[in-house]
C-alpha cells in the first residue's frame, strides 16, 4: 500500500514537471512570435517613412525589392547574425532588383551555383563560363536561406562573424576579400545601396532589444495581438492558427483578405479585424 502510494506521488510529480516544461516552451514560442511580429511592424514603419521621404528620388524597382524582402532579411539576421543590410544589398545587386532571369525563373537571388553536393533543381546559364549550373528554388525565401547557409558553413567567411553585427562596411569589404565576388568595386556597390536606401536601419532594428522590451513592458502578448488590425505571417503560421488566435473563423479570415485558397506565405500581411 505504501509502495503504491509513493509510486502514485512520484507519477504526479513527474507529470507536473513535464507540464511545466511544456508550458514554458509554449510561452517561449509565443514570446518569439510576438517579437517577430514587432520587428515586422517596425520594419514596415521604417520602410513607409523612407518611401514618403524619398518618393521623388528613389529607384522604384529597388524600393519595391526592399519592401518585398526586408522581413526575410531581418529573419536571417536574427537566425544567423548576418546583417540584414548586407543580405538586402547583395540581393538587390545580384538579382538586379529581382528582375534578372535567374531570379524571376529560378528564384535564385544571389547567383549561387550548384557546387558539389547540391541535390536540388538546377538551371544552366552563361556566367564566368558557358552553360554553368545554378541552383533553382521553389520560392525566393529558399534562396535567402541558402545564402545564409552558404556564408555560415564555409570557413573562408568565418572571420566576418567576428565583426560587429552592424558593421556593414566591414562585411562588404570582407565578402570581396573572401572571394564572394570578383568585381573589385563589389564592396563600394553594396555600401552605396545600404547608404542610399538606408538599409542600415534594419540592422539597428534587430539590435534594438530595448525597443522590444519597452513594447513588452507596456503591452502583453495577447494585447499586442488583439490591438493589431493586421498581422504579418511568420514561420509556422496557418490560416487556422491565425484565425483561432484572433477569434475568427477561417472562412471569415479568407473573406476579409480576399483569399481564394488556404495558401499563405511568410511576410504576407493579413487583416484580422474590420
Amino acid at each position: 500500500m505504501i509502495r503504491n502510494l509513493i509510486f502514485g506521488l512520484l507519477t504526479i510529480l513527474l507529470l507536473s514537471c513535464g507540464s511545466n516544461r511544456t508550458s514554458a516552451r509554449l510561452s517561449k514560442q509565443e514570446e518569439e512570435a510576438a517579437k517577430e511580429r514587432y520587428l515586422y511592424a517596425q520594419s514596415d514603419a521604417i520602410f513607409d517613412q523612407y518611401k514618403k521621404k524619398n518618393e521623388n528620388v528613389a529607384n522604384s524597382f529597388t524600393v519595391d525589392y526592399i519592401g518585398k524582402y526586408k522581413n526575410i532579411a531581418i529573419d536571417k539576421m536574427v537566425e544567423y547574425n548576418i546583417p540584414a543590410s548586407i543580405t538586402l544589398a547583395q540581393g538587390i545587386l545580384e538579382s538586379g532588383n529581382g528582375l534578372s532571369t535567374l531570379a524571376k525563373k529560378s528564384n535564385n537571388h544571389f547567383g549561387i551555383k550548384c557546387h558539389s553536393g547540391w541535390k536540388g533543381k538546377k538551371v544552366y546559364h552563361d556566367d564566368d563560363k558557358r552553360n554553368e549550373c545554378f541552383r533553382k528554388y521553389a520560392n525566393p525565401e529558399g534562396s535567402f536561406n541558402d545564402h545564409s547557409l552558404f556564408l555560415t558553413s564555409r570557413g573562408r567567411y568565418e572571420f566576418l562573424f567576428d565583426l560587429n553585427p552592424d558593421d556593414y562596411k566591414g562585411w562588404a569589404k570582407g565578402l570581396k576579400k573572401a572571394g564572394y565576388a570578383t568585381d573589385r568595386k563589389y564592396p563600394k556597390k553594396l555600401i552605396s545601396f545600404i547608404e542610399n536606401f538606408e538599409l542600415y536601419q534594419y540592422d539597428a532594428l534587430v539590435l534594438d532589444e530595448k525597443g522590444y522590451k519597452r513594447m513588452s513592458n507596456n503591452t502583453s502578448i495577447a494585447d499586442h495581438k488583439s490591438k493589431a488590425s493586421y498581422i504579418v505571417v511568420i514561420k509556422g503560421d496557418t490560416l487556422y492558427s491565425i484565425a483561432r488566435n484572433n477569434n475568427l473563423s477561417v472562412a471569415d479570415l479568407k473573406r476579409m483578405n480576399d483569399l481564394n485558397s488556404n495558401q499563405i506565405s511568410i511576410g504576407q500581411k493579413l487583416i484580422v479585424s474590420e
